[in-house]
This record gives structure tokens, C-alpha cells and sequence, in this order.
């Protein structure tokens, strides 16, 4: 069949929560994708952020493949081995702010918005409710989550949402300073705001965040899943001399198959008791294999390292024309100022000369490819750029 006949039927079977789907894609190797079509992408958006490992990676699919063939699902009544090994590597890649993994504790969910609804259940069990988030901050679209998101188009059709949240701008530590009460739970940011456009904060910014929030005697809650595990060249996009409380994952820690985590450090591990919170999913023995996986195999490439490097030479390219004023981010999550608003006609353009990228707004790109990203994709990227935008740009003229 061809894409358009499966795009058809997607229309008549699937809800309308999309929009019409950009392609249908049938596989991938490394960081290529082919479509129903058979025409081949370089893939620069990793499934947002998720591809880790590319596609089809060896060690991936050899670790489900093993896990499956012997244990598949056993329900939270129940442990497996993946489920308490990846618990303890996640623990251990966060020495500075828990030595040895001491005192944290994991708690295994579905997704990254899952992570999030648990760990606001979890700051409830200070006795508190107030939560401080930032403007720009996407958490998710669960109505936990959801309340923590900033974005009015995604808040305004399913208001009112639960909880009481101040939103303060981004990086300005005085309006947290201001916004933080002994009321606080929590105060929740994103180390690098990512559905923003890959927006970085001040420097010392957490820092001054762990500050006030020990002050206030609140939670330091960190969403890592889209800066987590690796893609920003380190395992967490927090500076390692910030300790949080509270940190979610999820994206690209199962390489694609669907997990998160929320990790409580000190005595935010201990928060939770028993029936204070569950999931059928979270933590199968599958989902936990992919992930030990994913770790494993990004220690064993040096992948932190070639990140640093593939983020550099990336980011080089994408400056490489004059439509773009600026570019930010760390390892590959990169954003990149346009100067005119035609994000999404780069997008259309790109994916023309088979390029998949995104745009987070009308001038806003946003690049998170996998993190096996060669040297010879990012030449053959940089080679077509030129070309893509002003492609883009005559299409806006």
C-alpha cells in the first residue's frame, strides 16, 4: 500500500488528537528512517527525544528479545531482576546528590507524563500543596501534569485543573525567590526547557532554585525526560554540585519502548507508602531490560562523549546561515533562532529533501536526534541546509 492509502485509513480509524500524521513510516536503522514509500530520512528528532540508540539498535533488541522470551509481565505484586538493577543504575548516575545511591528510592511509570503525575502525588505527602513551576514548562497532559504546563492552548479546554500553581518566569530567580512560600511543596523546572524551543537558563540558576526551595523547607522536583539519560553529553542536565529531591526520566531511557521513572533522593524516597500509588506497566521486566540496555550500551560506545561532539558539530551547521540569529542547548538538544517566522516551512522543506526536524514555534527549530548521530549524517545535514532554507523562504516570500 502506499502512504497516502494508510494515511486514508489512519484518518478512519484513529482519533483526530494529531492532526494528519507527516508520514507513515514502516522502518529504521541507526538514525535513518524509510517511509511506506520507500523514501529514506535522516532522522534529527529521535522520536522526541526517545531514539536514544537510533533505530533497531543490536543491543536493544537483543536485551527485549531475551527478556520476552522468558518473562514479559508479573504486575507491581511482584518483582523481576531488570526491574531492581535498573533501579539501582539509575540511583548510582547520580553520585553528587546521592552517594552511593544512599537513601533514593524509584518509583517505575509508563511515560514521561506519568512520571510527573506520580511525583506531584508525591509531593502532596508533605502536607503541602503549592506548587512553583516556570512559564514555558511543559510536564505533560495528564490533568496532573497538565496543571504543571504552562501553555494555554494545551490548559485552557480542560480547566479547572487540580492544584494551585504559580508560574514565574524562567530563569529569574528572584520571582521563584518571590513565589516560594512555607506553603510550597515543591518547586518543579526543566534543567533545560525543551517543548519551549531548548531554552537554558542563567548560569547558577538550579543552584539558586536548591537554595530557595531548602529554605522554604519545599521539594527540588527536576523533569529530566526530555534532558535525562544522556542527551545533553552527561546522564542529567543538572550541574552535578545541585541536589534534587526529586527527578523524573523517561523519553530516551527506554531506547523506545515506553518507561519512566521518578527518582526521590533523601527522604523524598521515602515518601510514598504502600497503596499510595500504582500502575499495571510500570517496571515490567521488558521495559526495565531496554533500559539497563540503553545505559549499558551508551556507557560501553561512549556515547556521552560522542555527544558532546555530534552537539557541536551540529550546532555549527545549523549557524552556518544567516536565517539563523542563534543557537542553544547542550549535547544534541539544540534549538535554533530563526529570524523570520518560517519554522514550519524549514520543517516542510527539510522533510522534502528527507530531513525530519521540528518546530516548536513559528521561529523556533528544535533538533534531538539519536544519539548514535554520525559524523557523515551531520556532514550530509549540513551539506542540504543551506538549501532547505532558502527553500523555506522563498516558499515565505
Amino acid at each position: 500500500m502506499t502512504g497516502q492509502q494508510w494515511q486514508d485509513r489512519y484518518a478512519g480509524a484513529l482519533m483526530n488528537a494529531f492532526g494528519p500524521p507527516k508520514l507513515v513510516l514502516t522502518r529504521g536503522e541507526g538514525a535513518r528512517l524509510w517511509d511506506a514509500d520507500g523514501r529514506e530520512y535522516l532522522d534529527l528528532l529521535g522520536g522526541i527525544a526517545v531514539n536514544a540508540l537510533g533505530h533497531a539498535h543490536p543491543a536493544l533488541l537483543e536485551a527485549v528479545n531475551r527478556q520476552l522470551s522468558t518473562l514479559g509481565h508479573i504486575s507491581n505484586f511482584f518483582t523481576s531482576e531488570p526491574q531492581v538493577e535498573l533501579a539501582e543504575r539509575l540511583l548510582g548516575l547520580l553520585p553528587a546528590s546521592n552517594p552511593a545511591g544512599a537513601g533514593g528510592r524509584v518509583f517505575f511509570t509508563n511515560s514521561g507524563t506519568e512520571a510527573n503525575e506520580a511525583a506531584l502525588k508525591l509531593t502532596r505527602r508533605t502536607g503541602r500543596t503549592h506548587l512553583v513551576a516556570a512559564e514555558g514548562a511543559f510536564h505533560g497532559r495528564t490533568m496532573g501534569s497538565l496543571a504543571l504546563t504552562a501553555k494555554a492552548a494545551y490548559r485552557t479546554p480542560f480547566e479547572p485543573l487540580p492544584g494551585h500553581v504559580t508560574f514565574v518566569p524562567y530563569g529569574d530567580a528572584a520571582a521563584l525567590r518571590a513565589a516560594t512560600t512555607d506553603q510550597t511543596a515543591a518547586i518543579v523546572l526543566e534543567p533545560i526547557q525543551g517543548e519551549a524551543g531548548v531554552v537554558v537558563p542563567p548560569e547558577g540558576y538550579l543552584a539558586e532554585a536548591r537554595a530557595i526551595a531548602t529554605q522554604a523547607g519545599a521539594l527540588l522536583w527536576l523533569d529530566e525526560v526530555q534532558t535525562g539519560i544522556g542527551r545533553t553529553g552527561e546522564w542529567f542536565a543538572h550541574s552535578a554540585d545541585v541536589a534534587p529531591d526529586l527527578v523524573t526520566v523517561a523519553k530516551g531511557l527506554g531506547g523506545g519502548i515506553p518507561i519512566g521513572a521518578v527518582i526521590g533522593l533523601g527522604d523524598a524516597g521515602r515518601l510514598f507508602e504502600p497503596g499510595n500509588h500504582g500502575t499495571t506497566f510500570g517496571g515490567n521486566p521488558v521495559a526495565c531490560a531496554a533500559g539497563l540496555a540503553v545505559v549499558e550500551t551508551i556507557e560501553k560506545e561512549g556515547l556521552l562523549e560522542q555527544v558532546v561532539r555530534r552537539g557541536r558539530q551540529l550546532g555549527v551547521a545549523v549557524s552556518a546561515v544567516p536565517e539563523v540569529e542563534r543557537v542553544e542547548g547542550r549535547g544534541l538538544l539544540l534549538g535554533a533562532q530563526l529570524s523570520d517566522e518560517i519554522a514550519p516551512r524549514v520543517v516542510a522543506a527539510a522533510q522534502e529533501r528527507g530531513f525530519l526536524l521540528n518546530a516548536t514555534g513559528p521561529s523556533r527549530l528544535r533538533f534531538a536526534p539519536p544519539l548514535v548521530l554520525t559524523e557523515q549524517d551531520v556532514a550530509q545535514f549540513a551539506d542540504a541546509w543551506p538549501g532547505i532554507v532558502s527553500a523555506a523562504q522563498e516558499v515565505h516570500a
